[in-house]
């Protein structure tokens, strides 16, 4: 039994016909079809988490001061209505830059809606006033938003303050609802790759069923014909998972250009090597593991579904 086996190993089961059992374009054409959707779920992942923690730190620490005919004096004290506003905001801790925004930077702001020729409209724009926070959303540094704007209005009747926290808190529940619908979209993939791994491994075990039977009599163990069903499979899912990766970077690379003004990195993509280096370090991590989990996914379903086969040999 034990030389049996070992002209078997000698072989590499050359008598189970392996490359005809599991077929080297079926297999790696629908693993290469999932690993391309995975890419493309995990790039949705990641770039989700980006432009969430982008807008929490961009957006999510901002404010916006309007305030109606600026140029005119202020309730209290000397100095124009804009001057008490800054001075205001400057005194409030938690404030960490406070800009008064010129007639070209409102202007430019105006033009997508009002067109070019903004400036002379016959209705007086008031000041904008864009502030920076020193504390994000999660750091607790944002100031007290009620008493900031009862001080504005006492320094300046009419000004209005816009706050983006509500905004930010709707666009982070879309962003982990995408997060969750990518995680989902992974399970799937991968749930369905391994059913296409584990159909085409009993198909291969039904069409040599018969040199099976004979190489298992002569002493070949369960462990060593799953090993050889599973080497195959590995292979071929590895193979069809590198495919797939390759696929889905082009996909990946375009979807990132785009991104790029959303996540302020807007300048400088004008090469490839550029558009390389928009895609996130985690992605190309996980683009480059995708064909180590495809390989893995069809060498232990490959594993189970033969083991489970061969312990209904009579």
């Amino acid at each position: 039994m034990k030389v049996a086996a070992a002209s078997l190993r000698a072989a590499r089961f050359d008598a189970l016909g392996l490359r005809r059992a599991l077929s080297g374009l079926m297999v790696p054409l629908l693993v290469a079809a999932m690993t391309f959707l995975a890419a493309l779920a995990l790039g949705g992942w990641i770039g989700s988490i980006a432009l969430a923690s982008q807008w929490r730190d961009g957006a999510g620490a901002a404010l916006t001061v309007q305030v109606p005919q600026p140029a005119e004096a202020a309730a209290h004290g000397g100095g124009s209505r804009i001057d008490a506003v800054s001075a205001v905001l400057t005194a409030t801790p938690g404030v960490g830059a406070v800009h008064v925004l010129s007639a070209d930077e409102l202007s430019d702001l105006l033009r997508p809606w009002l067109g070019v020729g903004a400036e002379r409209l016959a209705v007086p724009l008031p000041a904008v006033v864009a502030v920076q926070l020193t504390g994000g959303q999660a750091t607790g540094g944002r100031p007290d938003l009620g008493p900031l704007a009862h001080r504005l209005e006492d320094a300046a009747p009419g000004t209005l303050l816009e706050d983006h926290g509500m905004w930010i808190d709707r666009l982070s529940y879309l962003a982990f609802s995408l997060q969750a619908c990518a995680l989902l979209a992974l399970a799937l993939v991968s749930a369905v790759a391994a059913a296409a791994i584990a159909v085409a491994t009993r198909a291969g075990l039904a069409a040599r069923r018969e040199a099976i039977e004979i190489v298992h009599g002569l002493g070949a163990t369960d462990g060593f014909i799953a090993g050889r069903f599973a080497h195959r499979a590995m292979v071929l899912a590895g193979g069809g998972g590198a495919i797939g990766a390759l696929a889905a970077l082009p996909v990946l690379l375009a979807l990132a250009v785009l991104a790029a003004p959303f996540t302020g990195s807007v300048h400088g993509i004008v090469s490839i090597s550029d558009a390389l280096s928009a895609l996130p370090p985690a992605l190309w991590g996980g683009v480059a593991i995708l064909p180590a989990a495809a390989a893995a996914i069809g060498f232990a379903t490959a594993q189970g579904t033969v083991r489970r086969w061969l312990r209904r040999l009579p």
